[in-house]
């Protein structure tokens, strides 16, 4: 049942920077921090959607460059969007393609327009502007939506950095006037939001302008974008750093494209609040799995006669009820059940490691649950490493 008819956001309790909230939209609600699994083309790879929805994922991220190549919005659109189309009932949030226009396309051009370029899929030439983003996004139904911006590799001259910031902010304001638009036509409801994208590579002084500029045009929440590419993790938490405090404390907060656990903890503790990342299921298919002791690298061949389960401390049943040894064996057999196990697991473990944050916030032992749980996985990492692998 729908709890609100608009887009809200509710702080509930914050501890240091670390916040307890509440996004309601609604098809429900967002418990944040939160963290959005991955179903890029309208799947998760590997996975069920009852399996998503029963590990605790609240809302899924889909993408805008995918599947306007394929299917094609359009088409989502008239076989009843994308809720119905991939059986999700809760919220999806889509990107707005302009990270995979940077990474996938064989050949791009931006200009002041849009992005023009090649499909990774048949070479087929397409431009992206904000409009048609927005108008995609709209068709596939999300419930959030990202403006447009234009995403470069670091690292990269300042003059670049600063040009790309620049122009994402004159996206986000066309973006925003798409997205009214689509409101005023019925394109998009109430309960529909769009987020502006601060920009400004590792640079304070740029992300302060861009975080500015963003907050003055009053979109429903912000992210973070533009990290994760190269720059390493202490740049990453001191961009954030220098970001956050530029950002409304009533809106919601967004860190894309983020990461692993750790990461996760450090961003938290520094006021982020929703997160997507392709890690738990891309290193679950490659024989990685996520415990609370630390990693696992199930292709190891210390666990070739191991009987014992992949985590006992897990509420996920593959976690517990296989073998290592099992899971060991169907990873180096290249068996499609290996893959589906691990990223099974690691979903369950990423939402349990959110609603372990949102527990640690409320009871304000926020720093203290970070330590403990940093060390438990450190030190397993650190015997993983020394172990022998073929």
């Amino acid at each position: 049942m729908a709890e609100t008819e608009t887009f809200q956001y509710r702080l509930i309790k914050q501890d240091g920077s670390a916040r307890r909230g509440e996004i309601l939209t609604p098809r429900g609600s967002i418990r944040t921090p939160a963290f959005m699994p991955v179903g890029t083309v309208a799947t998760v790879k590997a996975l069920y959607p009852e399996q998503v929805r029963d590990a605790g994922a609240d809302i899924l991220l889909g993408n805008t460059y995918h599947l306007m190549l394929r299917p094609g919005a359009e088409r989502v659109a008239k076989l009843g969007g994308l809720h119905r189309f991939m059986r999700w009932e809760k919220p999806i949030l889509t990107d707005s393609g302009g990270f995979q226009v940077m990474s996938l396309s064989k050949i791009r051009k931006i200009t002041e327009e849009g992005a023009l370029f090649q499909s990774h899929l048949d070479g087929s030439r397409h431009m992206l502007t904000p409009e048609r983003s927005i108008e995609i996004q709209c068709l596939l139904g999300s419930d959030i939506q990202m403006q447009f911006d234009e995403c470069i590799e670091l690292p990269a001259e300042r003059r670049d950095v600063e040009r790309a910031m620049e122009l994402s902010l004159r996206w986000a304001e066309r973006s925003r006037q798409a997205f009214l638009l689509q409101r005023a036509s019925g394109g998009a409801g109430p309960g529909q939001a769009l987020f502006g994208i601060v920009q400004g590579g590792t640079d304070a002084g740029l992300r302060r302008r861009s975080a500015e500029a963003l907050v003055a045009m009053d979109l429903e929440g912000y992210a973070v974008g533009g990290l994760a590419v190269g720059e390493g993790h202490e740049l990453m938490l001191a961009t954030l750093e220098a970001t956050l405090p530029f950002l409304p404390q009533g809106k919601p907060r967004y860190l894309m494209g983020v990461g692993t656990p750790l990461d996760l903890i450090e961003s938290v503790r520094r006021g982020i609040d929703m997160f997507d990342c392709v890690l738990p299921t891309r290193n679950g298919r490659h024989g990685l799995a996520y415990t609370w002791a630390g990693p696992v690298n199930l292709r190891n061949a210390v666990h070739a006669d191991d009987p014992a389960p992949l985590d006992p401390e897990s509420t996920c049943a593959g976690a517990r009820d296989y073998c290592r040894a099992y899971l060991h064996h169907l990873i180096r057999s290249g068996e499609y059940l290996g893959a589906m196990i691990l990223s099974w697991v690691n979903t369950v473990f990423y939402q349990d490691l959110m609603a372990a944050m949102r527990a640690a916030i409320e009871q304000g032992r926020f720093d203290a649950w970070a330590a403990e749980t940093k060390a438990r996985i450190a030190g397993k990492a650190a015997r993983d490493a020394s172990s022998p692998s073929p």
